[in-house]
């Protein structure tokens, strides 16, 4: 036999290179990081103080959360989920005993 010899090492994908940013374009991405952590935490904090805020008023006030970072970051759909919502998600089953 033979000695065998592996094709995959010889076969990796090229290196994926980042799209480079101007200095900018990364001071206002910055920016609107900043923002969005801004408006979950004044969000979080209304939800979680405001004992007159019904949970349908709550509700209204994540989804335009939600909608104010899709508009933020198109494409970052999956990071807010990950990041945003558990700590919204959270916040609203405490507050309102849901489920």
């Amino acid at each position: 036999m033979g000695s065998t010899h592996c094709n995959w090492e010889q076969q990796s994908a090229p290196p994926v290179s980042p799209v480079a940013q101007s200095p900018e374009e990364l001071k206002e991405e910055s920016r609107n990081i900043r923002r969005l952590q801004m408006v979950v935490n004044m969000v979080a904090q209304v939800i979680a103080q405001d004992a007159s805020i019904s949970v349908e008023q709550a509700s209204e006030m994540v989804a335009d959360t939600r909608r104010l970072a899709l508009g933020m970051f198109p494409d970052k759909e999956l990071a807010f989920n990950l990041i945003f919502w558990p700590r919204l998600q959270r916040l609203m089953r405490e507050r309102y005993r849901m489920q």
